[in-house]
């Protein structure tokens, strides 16, 4: 796999995000995939998500968390950025 095709991706979700499992459901759902990051809540009531791994890998991680989840999400902000590759698995931060 060449570099360009690892990614970072940061998403933040806000609606009704806080207080219903989103945290722990993102990171069950971490282990089905190749992916390595974090999720934490916000003080502003949004939750953010890093992940890194192959784009195709980040892509169907983040459409089992919208399948999963989604329906608490009312808006959804990504942005792309080179895989830091500091990550060791995908933890909640508190």
């Amino acid at each position: 796999m060449s570099r360009a095709d690892v990614q970072r991706r940061e998403v933040y979700y806000s609606g009704r995000v806080q207080g219903v499992g989103f945290r722990y459901t993102a990171r069950a759902l971490a282990k089905g995939f190749r992916v390595a990051g974090y999720v934490r809540n916000l003080s502003d009531g949004r939750v953010e998500l890093v992940v890194e791994g192959a784009l195709e890998e980040i892509d169907r991680f983040l459409a089992a968390i919208d399948k999963q989840i989604g329906h608490y999400v009312r808006d959804v902000r990504q942005s792309a950025s080179p895989a830091s590759g500091n990550f060791k698995g995908f933890e909640i931060r508190f």
